[in-house]
């Protein structure tokens, strides 16, 4: 059955601080860039807030983490019990499994690890990984990449996590780019499709085309200034959905101006004819 489920990212200016992870090219290393947010409501009360507003399911952005200790995991994940929503993806904002340089992509695929292992301990049950950022018609760095994500989805196993890409940056922006790499990883992955992602009048034929493949949706309008949706064509992507018989979680998105959680409820009220 469909549910109800969001994305930390729909709440980025009520969660704290973003702890960006970025490549720093001089020094050679990962750093963490620390943007303020004013804090709203911690992520270890998310999932009882959540709850009370109807969400069975929450996706966490990985710079919502304000520790990775064990300690601080094992009770992220206690909380998420203690709620009954389940904390269905660790959405992992950073890395480029085809990176040109193969230094950066080493300790890319290194630090992706670590948070494979940061999504176990906390309970999460996939960990999203970004494919790639080179060309979607690059078929070797389709390959690479599938490959990489293959050898991290058997690591991730050994752990009790699963591990799923999006269309999501350069390498994913097709949908054809999409089912090259699900293709070239023999079923080892699976993926979340986010309308917001694909672009131009293809895109309808794309969502329609990665859902099948697809763990969860992230249910993302298209806004005006005020933060009110564009209902026409976002009714068009919920269509391409259902057209594919979908039954899963729709994580719905709004980064908007104005009230967060009051934008959510107007894309609620839209996706809610999809899982009834």
């Amino acid at each position: 059955m469909s549910y109800l489920s969001l994305s930390t990212w729909s709440l980025h200016r009520l969660l704290g601080p973003l702890r960006w992870t970025i490549w720093d090219a001089e020094r050679r290393q990962h750093l963490t860039r620390e943007e303020e947010q004013p804090l709203v409501h911690t992520l270890l009360e998310l999932p009882a807030e959540a709850a009370r507003r109807g969400y069975r399911a929450i996706e966490v952005c990985h710079f919502h983490f304000p520790a990775t200790d064990e300690d601080y995991l094992r009770e992220l994940g206690r909380s998420f019990e203690a709620a009954g929503v389940a904390f269905d993806t660790l959405l992992l904002d950073y890395g480029d499994l085809t990176a040109g340089d193969e230094h950066r992509r080493q300790a890319d695929i290194r630090l992706l690890r670590e948070w494979i292992g940061i999504a176990a301990l906390s309970g999460a049950r996939q960990i999203r990984l970004i494919a790639g950022e080179a060309s979607p018609d690059d078929d070797r760095a389709l390959r690479d990449s599938a490959e990489a994500l293959v050898e991290l989805s058997a690591y991730a196993a050994s752990l009790g996590v699963a591990v799923v890409t999006e269309n999501f940056k350069t390498l994913t922006a097709t949908g054809e780019g999409c089912l090259k790499l699900l293709d070239y990883a023999a079923g080892s992955i699976r993926m979340i499709t986010d309308f917001g992602n694909f672009r131009g009048e293809a895109k309808y034929s794309e969502i329609a085309a990665t859902t099948p493949y697809s763990v969860s949706i992230h249910a993302k309008p298209s806004y005006d200034e005020h933060g009110w949706p564009d209902e026409t064509e976002f009714k068009r992507c919920l269509e391409a959905v259902r057209s594919t018989g979908y039954n899963g979680a729709y994580v719905l998105i709004y980064d908007g101006p104005g009230d967060m959680w009051e934008g959510l409820e107007r894309v609620k009220r839209l996706v809610q004819p999809s899982i009834e």
